[in-house]
């Protein structure tokens, strides 16, 4: 009895290989009907954002008995197969360049396909909503707390703000970037707006003409950029009294209150730097698409994140140090409009307090002269200065005008 129970057991256990065997393990989509090509089950997975193993193409680059890449790749015009595609899609060629760096063996770059989805997706997206949450909150601002009027009673006396030259370079960088920005919007949603509603034709030449306004007039934002940076860049370094400003929001959400600051208060010196970091920002990206072949700006800068580690910090891994020429480009061009439209919002806000939000805020860059009692609330201790100088009237004079140019 004892034997045939040994023997049923040295049966079972001899039988278990047999049937994990005979198990069937999982395995991916059945390729047997396109010969071992992508199904559309592949394709539907990728367009659904899904993770797809592409082992399948990747490592089907020939066998043993195919010719070498750099021979289907000869003078005599080699073999436009799938295998040798492959090969240099996924970077497993071994094509040789007489000049440039490694980057210049990068034959296919498919990382278009990601940059459009993204430029037409997100960015798009988030932009136009950034633009237009923007300028309804204004629109609700002025509806609630209405045009910040000159509290105090007009002495019908002027003060010199700011200098022709000054006045230039600020509108020769406002202006200029106000066509930038039309140009601007009008390249990333032409295909949205424009051709919807003027057809593929009409597009075509306002496409056209934009690109070529945009590329030629950046030069003048450029030129008033670094204008006001070297006019204005003392008058707008932080001081204690701007805690004091932003402790009451610069009065700007309450009548009546109107804290002390000099030539430039703690809102316009955020606004300041704000436009001379986005917008120096702006103007190397736009360098780099401008140049693209000679002004590389993002391995470079990969590099510097990378040496210090926060790229890592952040769950971002380490960023890629080798690019080639058309990478750059998408980076820059994407770059360059996320900065583009931050600016832009900005700015929107800076039109807004400048014209119909502040009343006598435009005579500072209109005709370059403020109302006494404007500048007394909005800038006290810049207008003691300028008494104390001699460069704005006594308010016991009959003068009405101040003889020499402010500071």
């Amino acid at each position: 009895m004892m034997r045939a129970l040994l023997s049923m057991a040295l049966c079972l256990l001899l039988a278990l290989p047999a049937a994990a065997q005979d198990t069937p393990a999982p395995s991916g989509p059945d390729r047997g009907a396109t010969g071992g090509a992508q199904t559309l089950e592949d394709i539907l997975a990728r367009q659904r954002g899904e993770p797809v193993d592409d082992s399948f193409r990747r490592n089907a680059t020939g066998g043993d008995d195919a010719a070498g890449m750099a021979g289907q790749l000869g003078t005599l015009g080699g073999s436009s197969d799938a295998e040798v595609w492959r090969a240099l899609r996924y970077g497993l060629d071994d094509v040789k360049v007489s000049s440039g760096g490694p980057e210049a063996r990068v034959l296919i770059q498919d990382g278009g396909m990601s940059w459009l989805a993204f430029r037409q997706g997100p960015l798009a997206t988030y932009g136009a909503y950034l633009l237009g949450i923007t300028i309804v909150l204004l629109a609700l601002f002025l509806l609630i707390r209405g045009r910040i009027r000159i509290d105090g009673e007009k002495t019908g006396r002027s003060v010199t703000r700011f200098q022709a030259v000054e006045r230039f370079g600020h509108w020769l960088m406002a202006g200029s970037f106000i066509v930038l920005a039309i140009t601007g919007l009008v390249v990333l949603f032409g295909r949205m707006v424009v051709i919807p509603l003027l057809g593929h034709e009409a597009f075509s030449t306002i496409a056209v003409g934009s690109k070529w306004v945009h590329n030629n007039i950046s030069w003048a934002f450029m030129l008033g950029l670094v204008m006001v940076f070297f006019m204005w860049v003392l008058h707008n370094i932080p001081n204690r009294t701007d805690l004091k400003w932003l402790a009451v929001g610069g009065g700007i959400f309450t009548k009546g209150v109107h804290p002390p600051a000099k030539k430039f208060n703690a809102g316009q010196k955020m606004i300041f730097w704000a436009t001379i970091v986005f917008g120096a920002s702006i103007s190397a990206s736009g360098l780099s698409l401008l140049f693209p072949f000679e002004l590389p700006m993002f391995a470079k800068t990969f590099a510097i994140l990378n040496d210090t580690g926060l790229p890592q910090a952040v769950g971002f891994g380490v960023l890629p140090e080798m690019l080639a020429p058309h990478e750059e480009m998408q980076l820059a061009t994407l770059w360059h409009s996320i900065m583009a439209f931050v600016l832009t919002a900005i700015i929107l806000a800076h039109i807004y307090i400048g014209s119909v939000g502040m009343e006598g805020a435009f005579d500072a860059m209109g005709s370059g002269e403020v109302e006494e009692q404007w500048a007394r609330e909005h800038h006290g201790l810049w207008l003691e200065e300028l008494q104390e100088k001699g460069h704005a009237p006594d308010p016991g004079s009959d003068r009405t005008k101040a003889g020499t140019p402010a500071e």
